[in-house]
């Protein structure tokens, strides 16, 4: 609810009276609220958005505008924005019934939805979704606050905020490689198991992460080591010589967390890898 004031001043000859200071009150009966379907996000992760306006009052309003600001912060003298908004995905509703889609577009770095109507004790629903970009914080910890504002069908603008944080866990990938290549027949052969995370949390025992592969051809005499220490097995891997399959023990596999920095003069995240190493030698 706002307030507001309000006085008068009487004029008569010579002198001027003020009168006493009127207080009056603005009862607010239109309301929004911004809610993200997930509360955190990764690298390119899809966002969707339900923004609700209710009216709580005996009149409807029409024409409303919603912008959205897609999270827009300072950066340096700049205006970085974290979300992309996933074109064509708006939809519209009015007490939960389906409505022609209202018209949308950009003005700056803001995404702006025009034509929005709510009835009397009723209200308006607005989904849509918005895709993480290169300017969206990937560490662990940060996040993602967009507002809304409500304006337009002589209202007083009002707005409504939602906070998604980044998601803190480890992003791995392999990468297999082979030396020499080609191999002299009972030659020795090294594969090599780049295991890299993108992620802002490590990979570690708890993850239960493993390596398994079948070596084909099978290979003998075979020799492990994971980051320049020696496996052995039983304990560390398992291996047969007759089918070629090699499996590393669960949660023997760990990686250092990714670290990221943002460019100084872009804006953008750049992320470098954490990094671990399996080498698996043997005679062919």
């Amino acid at each position: 609810m706002a307030q507001f004031t309000n006085q008068a001043q009487l004029a008569y000859n010579d002198s001027v009276i003020n009168s006493n200071i009127a207080v009056g009150e603005i009862l607010e009966v239109l309301s929004a609220t911004k809610t993200a379907v997930s509360d955190s996000y990764g690298a390119d992760s899809n966002l969707t958005y339900v923004i609700s306006v209710v009216n709580s009052g005996a009149v409807p309003f029409t024409s409303l505008t919603v912008t959205d600001n897609l999270g827009a912060y300072t950066f340096g003298t700049s205006t970085l924005v974290p979300l992309t908004y996933n074109d064509g995905t708006v939809t519209y509703y009015i007490n939960g019934i389906l409505q022609p889609a209202p018209a949308v577009t950009t003005s700056g770095t803001d995404l702006v939805i025009s034509g929005i109507n709510v009835p009397a004790n009723g209200n308006a629903t607005i989904v849509y979704e918005a895709a993480t970009n290169r300017f969206a914080s990937p560490e662990a910890g940060a996040g993602i606050t967009n507002t809304v504002t409500v304006s337009g069908g002589g209202i007083t603008p009002f707005t409504a905020t939602e906070t998604v944080t980044a998601e803190s866990e480890p992003e791995l990938s392999v990468t297999k490689s082979i030396s020499p290549v080609p191999v002299t027949e009972n030659g020795t052969l090294t594969y090599t198991f780049l295991i890299q995370n993108t992620g802002n949390a490590p990979a570690t025992a708890a993850d239960l992460a493993a390596i398994t592969d079948t070596f084909n051809p099978t290979l003998s005499n075979l020799t492990v080591a994971f980051n320049g220490e020696a496996w052995t097995a039983p304990t560390d891997y398992t291996y047969d010589e007759t089918s070629g399959v090699f499996s590393s023990a669960p949660g023997l596999i760990t990686v250092p967390a990714a670290t990221f920095t943002q460019d100084a003069t872009s804006g953008v995240w750049v992320t470098t890898p954490g990094v671990s190493t399996l080498t698996i030698t043997g005679t062919v």
